[in-house]
């Protein structure tokens, strides 16, 4: 990067830091710490729920993924809406009924202990290691820029994350948020200008979504039916994206304390529902318009010349290994092809040729087989590194083409965007191991009015997320070769998220099933998950990750009616 891009980035990311600091005055204790003592209004609520959903994951990946297989993803958020209107309805009157600092809490009084910190215990397991998949994503950045090793990279960005986030808690988190979806919102709209702006004369925004089209990546909507049936191992169609995806949202917005926390900040049920609902309205256009950035940017590399593969410190990497000769030789042809796609490209736009819809299908279809056939010699080339190029397709494009500054600012927004997830991630995990665990197994029941005891639990509360800030930065190390981030970190969540997801449905609807039958019911539930995951990884039977959220609900909810038909006993009443 140039020096203006240096010091538009570090200008930035210090300002953030600084602002997060300065909103961290808050009461030291858990509930200044970890509610922000409860007062924070819907619009705020809104943005921190946005910002802890909006990765840089989401920034970094979704354009590639666009790029690389269309814009199909956007069927993951179909059911999200749906599921916003039910929490609103049932999941945020009662959390705020029995104020609860963490959602585990309210399965303690509506079943027992055991279920309560099992529960709290697979939270603590998706969200450490996701949170690690969040760090690694902007680590990528700083390796491919500044050429440091991996490892070093990692360390870097959770230790500058950590700062704001272990002083401030969650007031710091929510106000961070709010000016980094800004700056974020800003700037990916000037990366879809350059887009555009950088097209050849005489090609607009029309042009270029009708080569999208042509190509194959505007498919918004795909079925997932086949002349041979539903392909249950399709894993983004309308029917997954509305029935799988509406039980992942509703676990991660209903029992996922990353979210859970944000609107429990809110002063009220209207706040929390408010932010909500805003929130089922405004994130799928948002995810829409990020994904369209990459089916554009492929539109782009129709017209300009692409990298045969965008990782470029391991191409480069990779050039001084005995497989050098084979790798250039695929990429003198892809260059070959490329320079006839766009040849292609510009006859089809500027001489409106719709009879070369097909070639230019067909064309893509070989410029991709040439970019498979270099990362197969790459793997062997390179065993042990990442030879999946998709995180770093956009990346590549703002540091080879947007004007100096402006790079810097891009980054900027990726590191802006991983800060506000993982500081809300790193917050509530924090939350939960102090009282769930400690407060609950180790300390004494919470006292608003002893105020050295709130001193206390505030300080342990702060270790507590130093610690999992360490804990998400080794797992970062070892995030390497998990192929599209923003993939790998749903398919992690919905191992867990199913399961969860079904202990509350039980709590909430199943009045007369007891704290065992569900603990067992989510203990075999999970090995079921599990079991399917394995199943389908090694190609033994065919499940899209979406489908593992509702097997999970599922299972949990009949097998814990099945048991309680055997256990018996009384349901145990919640209380406030």
């Amino acid at each position: 990067m140039s020096r203006p891009d240096w010091i538009v980035l570090v200008i930035t990311l210090t300002a953030i830091i600084a602002y997060g600091l300065y909103k961290s005055r808050t009461a030291k204790n858990l509930e200044g710490y970890f509610l922000s003592g409860r007062s924070m209004p819907w619009y705020i609520v809104l943005l921190s729920i946005m910002g802890t959903q909006a990765s840089a994951i989401t920034f970094l990946s979704a354009p590639g993924q666009a790029f690389t297989d269309g814009m199909r993803f956007v069927q993951y958020y179909f059911g999200l809406p749906i599921a916003m209107v039910i929490l609103s309805v049932t999941f945020v009157p009662l959390f705020h009924k029995v104020k609860v600092f963490t959602a585990y809490e309210f399965l303690e009084q509506r079943f027992d202990l055991k279920t309560r910190t099992f529960t709290s215990f697979l939270f603590l397991v998706s969200r450490g290691l996701s949170t690690g998949i969040s760090i690694y994503a902007p680590s990528i950045i700083l390796s491919s820029l500044l050429g440091w090793d991996i490892f070093w990279t990692n360390i870097v960005m959770g230790g500058l994350l950590i700062v704001y986030t272990v002083s401030g808690g969650a007031k710091a988190v929510a106000y961070t948020q709010q000016l980094q979806l800004v700056i974020i919102f800003v700037g990916m709209f000037v990366a879809g200008y350059c887009i555009v702006h950088y097209l050849p004369e005489g090609v607009g925004f029309t042009d270029a979504l009708k080569v999208s089209g042509a190509s194959g990546k505007l498919n918004v909507i795909t079925t997932g039916i086949s002349s041979k049936g539903f392909d249950w191992k399709d894993k983004y169609n309308m029917i997954s994206g509305v029935i799988g995806g509406f039980f992942l949202a509703l676990s991660y917005f209903g029992t996922d304390q990353s979210q859970v926390g944000r609107y429990l900040t809110a002063k009220g049920n209207k706040e929390s529902r408010i932010g909500l609902l805003m929130n089922g309205l405004v994130k799928v256009p948002m995810q829409f318009l990020i994904l369209l950035l990459g089916a554009m940017l492929f539109t782009f590399y129709q017209f300009n010349n692409s990298p045969v593969f965008f990782n470029h410190a391991v191409a480069e990497k990779a050039m001084n290994t005995p497989y050098k000769d084979s790798l250039s030789r695929i990429e003198k042809d892809f260059n070959i092809q490329q320079t006839k796609q766009q040849a292609l490209s510009k006859t089809y736009i500027l001489e409106n040729k719709e009879n070369y819809k097909d070639s230019l299908k067909l064309g893509s279809a070989k410029l991709a087989g040439m970019q498979n056939q270099y990362k197969s010699v790459l793997k062997k080339a390179l065993p042990g590194d990442d030879t999946n190029d998709t995180n770093y397709i956009f990346l590549r494009f703002v540091v080879d083409f947007l004007p100096k500054g402006l790079v810097g600012l891009l980054i900027a927004i990726i590191f802006l965007a991983a800060w506000g997830s993982i500081a809300a991630a790193l917050n509530s995990l924090a939350s939960c191991t102090m009282i769930d665990f400690h407060v609950r197994f180790l300390g004494k029941k919470y006292d608003h009015t002893n105020q050295l005891q709130c001193e206390q639990e505030y300080r342990v509360s702060r270790y507590y997320t130093l610690a999992w800030g360490i804990f998400s930065i080794i797992t970062a190390e070892f995030a390497t070769g998990m192929g599209s981030l923003i993939e790998a970190v749903n398919v992690l969540g919905s191992l867990f998220y199913g399961v969860i997801l079904g202990i509350f449905l039980v709590a909430f609807y199943c009045k007369k099933v007891i704290g065992n039958a569900v603990f067992i019911a989510a203990i075999i539930g999970e090995a079921i998950v599990v079991l399917f995951f394995l199943l389908d990884k090694y190609n033994i039977i065919g499940l899209g990750f979406l489908w593992l959220n509702v097997l999970g609900a599922v299972v949990v909810v009949l097998l814990a009616l099945v048991l309680q038909l055997f256990i018996g006993g009384k349901d145990k009443p919640i209380t406030s």
